[in-house]
């Protein structure tokens, strides 16, 4: 398994993992995220947005290799998932 899927089991269940594209937009514009995954396939207008903000923010995305059906399993989800960020710690 990847680094980043075991980065991204770790903070299943905590408040530090946002789930779903409005959520990581609305954490973006609050600069409150340490980095974004995004799934193999999401929709492309949706990653337009959420690259240009996270550049504009300088919030380093991984692009995953799994698909957002397998996503949403990982993170406990009963629904796809394409985007999930990590807010950074509060320490």
């Amino acid at each position: 398994m990847s680094k980043e899927l075991e980065e991204i089991k770790k903070f299943v269940g905590t408040d530090r993992l946002v789930v779903g594209f409005n959520q990581v937009m609305k954490e973006l514009r609050k600069n409150s995220l340490e980095k974004i995954f995004i799934a193999s396939n999401p929709k492309e207008e949706l990653l337009k947005d959420i690259k240009y903000y996270s550049e504009l923010a300088k919030v380093p995305t991984v692009h995953l290799s799994i698909p957002n059906s397998e996503l949403g399993p990982i993170c406990k989800k009963r629904f796809f998932i394409s985007f999930l960020g990590l807010k950074k710690s509060k320490e």
